[in-house]
């Protein structure tokens, strides 16, 4: 029983396909895309003032230099918000449970983020590396320390991120099993299982 737990976590195979592959091109099909009219539908209308208010929200605590990310930032933002949400549907499979994409999207941009603050504002990067006011004989331990924690930030990033999700589905789903087992024998326990599972779903929509 315990295998089957974990059993949904395991990209699934159809036809000798792995069906992550659709897992992830998918949500991109999802949205339609703006046509060349001058009016576009409502459904086209509600979506760009939603990604343009998402945006605005997401740049505000940033200078207008790090507006260009925008594209890039906004994209993965709903990339990563349409696979979660679609992963809390029955029969579906969440790729962001897995430790390998988290990480392939969490290396590459930390690294860009390092490297461009290296490039544009080489003494502000490196003075992150030593607080402010620190006696003389810690200085060399701050910086191997304040370095370490640095270059570990995106797998600690990326390993939370799994975890997460991979604890919310497991609870989902045990609770859910037991929901099953008790009905026909406790109907009251039960129900009142079933209420702690749609209140732990709203959880996990807000996680994701």
């Amino acid at each position: 029983m315990m295998v089957s737990f974990f059993d949904q976590f395991a990209s699934p195979l159809y036809l000798g396909i792995p069906l992550i592959a659709i897992a992830i091109t998918l949500p991109w099909v999802l949205y339609p895309t703006p046509s060349s009219r001058w009016i576009n539908n409502r459904l086209i209308t509600v979506q760009g003032w939603l990604i343009n208010r998402f945006t605005n929200q997401l740049m505000l605590p940033l200078n207008m230099g790090g507006h260009k990310w925008a594209l890039l930032l906004v994209s993965l933002m709903i990339f990563l918000i349409t696979i979660n949400m679609l992963g809390l549907l029955p029969y579906t499979f969440t790729p962001t449970t897995q430790l390998s994409l988290n990480m392939g999207f969490a290396v590459p941009l930390w690294l860009a983020t390092v490297i461009i603050g290296m490039r544009n504002q080489p003494t502000v990067a490196l003075g992150h590396l030593l607080p402010e006011g620190t006696p003389i004989p810690l200085i060399p331990v701050l910086i191997i320390i304040e370095t370490i924690s640095l270059f570990i930030r995106p797998l600690a990033l990326g390993v939370r991120l799994t975890a997460n999700l991979t604890a919310g589905h497991l609870l989902i789903q045990l609770i859910a099993t037991a929901v099953f087992v008790l009905l026909p024998m406790m109907p009251t326990v039960a129900i009142l299982t079933a209420t702690v599972l749609f209140l732990l779903t709203l959880l996990e929509v807000a996680v994701a």
